[in-house]
């Protein structure tokens, strides 16, 4: 054999090493217990601290004074298990930035004749070593590392809206849970006066100073305040148990919002034109739809190089069995008759196409969602004003007749009538300031903006998501 064929032998056996190894990761009920273990007090403040995201700004996360909804939101970041699944494509991608930028093996042919019968007097064995290599792989390689690397920042993106998505999620339950608990407070508060007020009155109905009548009312409003209790705490129960879901935490774990987890209703509603203004550099889903229409451009480039001729060229060193060697060039080129790769072509031109379509009716669907939700919000503004208008007067209704009633001017009936009035009223105001509050984180998702504030106060536009 020749220096030319050895030399690309050993070469070729000396790459083997570097060929990686088999890992085996057993899906054991342990490891898979121990994956789902929530992070510590530590860990859960240093990786708040430390937290990079396009929108959500890093937070240290303190749990012993209760949660606050900007906590929830980056602890379901930190900690939820299907969003660690999700950040997995993140290294999908990567894999695939690599294997984009990778050329094709070279290709190494050998072969021996040895004389076996007939005139072998004076004969050799012959032999051939020829190396050959596809050089259409450098066409389109830049475009396909584009492609690969446009793919890498699509990915990037969905997995940081999908985060986005998830910490809104946690904002919006843990809003709603301080809601529940505050109505159920409410709730406590008038059963206690309602079962108070029953227990007078048996013993009024017991000394003769009231009719059955009456006691059957005062027992029936205390009956409705217990039941309207029990359906809050019950609610509050299952909105507990969803929040410790998107948190990443155990069932069990009891979760208990800030004091003042339930904003200050604020009724101010941002400029519709303010959100909508660079809303396309806002959302992140729509960043990464150009991203991903950057990669099928550059797919679609490639696709349109790779309908040139294939062509492969090789070297070889041979020696007959006279013991004649030679030396040799050889290329290899398809003919382009049939197959011009246009089936491929129009493939990625009607994803292309598609792709342009879905960014465009994604981003008519995000400008119609964010004033869909202003004016929802706008609506329940003015419920929320006209519910706490309402209030101070039935309050004074109910205060009138519990002085009335001690002093025998008023029936019990209509007394009970307006003090569960004025409660309900009061669970009203709290349940419309909860869904008003849900509504604006509501529209902080569908608008990019961690807090709707600065759209109210200035509206400047957030920095444009990478």
């Amino acid at each position: 054999m020749g220096r030319v064929g050895i030399g690309v032998l050993i070469l070729s056996l000396g790459a083997l090493p570097a060929c990686r190894s088999y890992h085996p990761m057993p899906l054991s009920p342990a490891a898979v217990e121990a994956r789902l273990q929530p992070p510590d007090a530590d860990s859960m403040r240093v990786r708040g601290q430390e937290l990079k995201h396009p929108i959500l700004p890093p937070l240290a996360i303190d749990l012993r004074d209760g949660l606050s909804p900007d906590e929830a939101a980056v602890l379901a970041v930190i900690a939820n298990p299907a969003l660690r699944a999700e950040r997995n494509r993140r290294a999908i991608a990567d894999a695939q930035v690599l294997q984009a930028g990778i050329l094709p093996n070279p290709q190494l042919a050998l072969g021996f004749d040895f004389p076996t019968v007939g005139a072998t007097g004076g004969t050799v064995p012959a032999f051939g070593v020829g190396l050959s290599w596809d050089h259409t792989s450098l066409i389109g390689r830049r475009q396909r590392v584009d492609a690969a690397e446009a793919q890498r920042a699509q990915v990037e993106l969905d997995v940081a809206w999908l985060e986005w998505q998830t910490a809104e999620a946690a904002k919006i339950a843990l809003v709603r849970l301080a809601g529940l608990e505050r109505q159920a407070d409410l709730a406590a508060e008038g059963t206690t006066v309602f079962l108070q007020n029953a227990a007078r009155l048996k013993s009024a109905v017991d000394a003769g100073f009231a009719s059955a009548v009456e006691q059957a009312a005062a027992d029936a409003a205390a009956v409705q305040a217990q039941a309207t209790l029990l359906d809050l705490r019950k609610q509050a129960g299952q909105q507990r148990i969803a929040l410790a879901r998107l948190l990443g935490l155990p069932p069990d774990t009891d979760v208990h919002p800030q004091v003042d987890a339930l904003p200050a209703c604020c009724l101010d509603v941002p400029p519709l034109a303010r959100l909508l203004d660079g809303l396309e550099q806002r959302r992140l889903d729509l960043v990464a739809l150009r991203h991903g229409f950057a990669s099928q451009e550059a797919t679609l480039h490639a696709t349109v190089l790779g309908q040139f001729p294939r062509i492969n060229l090789g070297v070889t060193q041979a020696r007959d069995t006279s013991n004649v060697g030679t030396t040799g060039i050889g290329v290899t080129i398809d003919l382009p008759i049939f197959d011009r790769n246009q089936g491929h072509i129009a493939l990625e031109e009607a994803t292309r196409q598609q792709l342009f379509d879905e960014y465009a009716s994604r981003l008519f669907d995000a400008r119609a969602d964010v004033a869909l939700l202003v004016d929802a919000l706008g609506a329940l503004g003015e419920q929320v004003r006209q519910a706490r208008d309402a209030l101070p007067a039935l309050s004074a209704l109910a205060d009138a007749y519990r002085a009335a009633l001690d002093l025998g001017q008023a029936d019990a009936m209509s007394a009970f009538a307006a003090w569960n009035e004025a409660l309900q009223k009061r669970v009203e105001v709290a349940a419309l300031e909860q869904e008003a509050a849900e509504a604006r984180i509501a529209l902080e998702l569908a608008s990019g903006r961690f807090h709707l504030e600065e759209a109210v106060t200035d509206g400047t536009v957030g920095e444009e998501a990478r």
